[in-house]
């Protein structure tokens, strides 16, 4: 039985093999909190050994975060110093690798101004726009991963202490990442066989509508010409392979900017900008959210939504099973990346262009007629459980089961 010790040692080697496939001489972007300094030590010992040349850290740290949004004048949320975004850009315009270690308190700002977020939010991307549109247009093989804090932890694990909480979801991270087998990286291997053929069926398929079915979800999805359906393994413009989520059990492609009609029901929370929203519907004409609800978290929902014209577009559609090891342990995360690989989900906001023929070369023009999401965000919400079904259309008017109650019915 392996030691906890060499579980986060192959969680690493996961991390830097599989998850980015570091390369030599490659330069390597990180981006993690400081509470994960330990673990990304091993990261960056794993990265030198596979070769990588220079490694660059943006760290954070989200009390510092809250400390800011009550104390910093009210201009900073306005202004963001743009040397920085141009230096990050450079280096993924060259093909630097990218970790983002995604670890938040899901309600550290629930008692913070909703509009001092939401301006200091779009003030971001704005700015890292350029930056975002390198990494999701294939120059980077990227990876986003987690790791256990204390908040997050509790939220997981509400009645345990601190240090039980944190130890349950290692535990968690290591059996949903096929760490506790005796050769992680295989195992990798071997799911990503297991969603190739879903793929290969999806994109022989081309389906011209899907029909989702579910609790409160009432919703038709085209799908846009040459489409191509992602997951598991993705290639980078130069052929290189990555992972760019870890775990991840999708499959997903880009809906038709404006053909999306109906009704769409979240099944799980969203954790948003340290805001949780919950039990929240989307009613959609012709592509665009036109009216919304939402039970809890219904103004932070809003300046999402208010974020650009497009954030009320959907970027993304991705299919997963409720018989997913993430959606196998009952258990609610408040953290996308985890909660997302549980459930069937949709993206409010940008798509990504290698989920269409050529869509990496396409001018902004060429994608918006073909009907790619073009926005400063990207935002993934959850939609799938055991009573989710879609039907597939093809082209010739042919309707075919997908997906039925919550598994894969192909």
């Amino acid at each position: 039985m392996k030691t906890f010790e060499q579980k986060l040692d192959d969680y690493a080697k996961l991390i830097t093999k599989i998850g980015l496939n570091i390369q030599k001489d490659q330069d390597f972007i990180i981006t993690a909190p400081v509470s994960a300094v330990e673990f990304i030590r091993l990261i960056v010992k794993e990265a030198y050994s596979l070769g990588a040349k220079e490694i660059y850290y943006r760290w954070y740290d989200d009390e510092l975060s809250l400390i800011r949004y009550n104390n910093a004048p009210d201009s900073v949320f306005d202004t963001f110093p743009k040397w920085m975004a141009e230096g990050y850009t450079e280096l993924v315009k060259n093909g630097a690798a990218v970790l983002s270690v995604f670890v938040s308190d899901p309600e550290l700002l629930k008692d913070v101004d909703p509009d001092k977020i939401k301006r200091d939010t779009i003030t971001k991307s704005n700015t890292f726009k350029e930056y975002k549109d390198y990494v999701m247009n294939g120059s980077s093989n990227w990876c986003v991963v987690s790791v256990p804090s204390i908040p997050w932890a509790k939220s997981v694990y509400k009645d345990e202490k601190d240090s039980e909480a944190v130890s349950k979801l290692w535990d968690s991270i290591f059996e949903i990442n096929r760490i506790n087998t005796a050769d992680p990286i295989q195992a990798w291997k071997d799911h990503f066989e297991k969603l190739e053929k879903f793929k290969i069926y999806l994109n022989e398929k081309q389906f011209a509508k899907l029909y989702y079915k579910g609790e409160n979800t009432d919703l038709t999805v085209d799908l846009p010409k040459n489409h191509i359906w992602q997951g598991g393994c993705e290639h980078t413009t130069k052929g290189l392979v990555f992972a760019a989520n870890i775990p991840t059990e999708e499959v997903f492609c880009m809906p038709y900017k404006y053909g999306v009609n109906g009704v769409l029901s979240s099944t799980m929370p969203l954790e948003y900008n340290g805001n949780i929203i919950d039990n929240f519907k989307f009613y959609f004409e012709n592509g665009k959210i036109v009216s919304f609800e939402a039970e809890k978290g219904y103004a932070t929902l809003e300046n999402l939504l208010s974020s650009d014209e497009a954030s009320r577009y959907l970027g993304e559609v991705a299919i997963v099973p409720v018989s997913s090891p993430i959606y196998k342990t009952g258990l609610i995360f408040y953290n996308t990346l985890y909660d997302e690989n549980a459930s069937c989900h949709f993206a409010l906001g940008s798509a990504y262009p290698n989920c269409i023929k050529n869509g990496e070369n396409m001018t902004k023009e060429e994608r918006e007629k073909a009907g790619v999401n073009d926005s400063i965000i990207h935002v993934d919400f959850m939609v799938g459980n055991d009573k989710l079904s879609i039907i597939g259309e093809t082209e010739s008017g042919e309707k075919i089961s997908i997906f039925k109650n919550g598994e894969w019915d192909i």
